[in-house]
C-alpha cells in the first residue's frame, strides 16, 4: 500500500540523515521508523509476579534509613499549611 504524507522540512532532514546512516533508501527508512513506532505503541509490557516483587524491592532499597513517621502526620493541612 502506498500513502502520501506531508512532512515538515526538519523531519525530512532527520529522516534523510537516518537513511544515509543506515545506508538504505529514504522510503525504507521511513517504513522502519513507522514500524518501530507502531510496535512500541501496541506492545503492552507485562510483568510477572516475580518481576513485580523485584521492582518493589528495588524501590524499597535504602528505605530502611528513612524515619518512621506516623500516618496522622500526613494531613491535607500539613501539606497546605501556608495556603490559607
Amino acid at each position: 500500500m502506498t500513502i502520501q504524507v506531508e512532512l515538515k522540512p526538519e523531519i525530512v532532514a532527520k529522516l534523510t540523515e537516518e537513511a544515509r546512516i543506515q545506508g538504505i533508501p529514504l522510503e525504507r527508512a521511513a517504513e522502519r521508523i513507522l514500524q518501530e513506532a507502531l510496535a512500541l505503541r501496541t506492545e503492552s509490557p507485562s510483568l510477572s509476579l516475580e518481576g513485580f516483587r523485584a521492582m518493589l524491592k528495588s524501590l524499597a532499597t535504602g528505605s530502611e534509613s528513612l524515619p518512621n513517621l506516623p500516618t496522622n502526620s500526613f494531613t491535607r493541612e500539613s501539606f497546605y499549611e501556608d495556603r490559607a
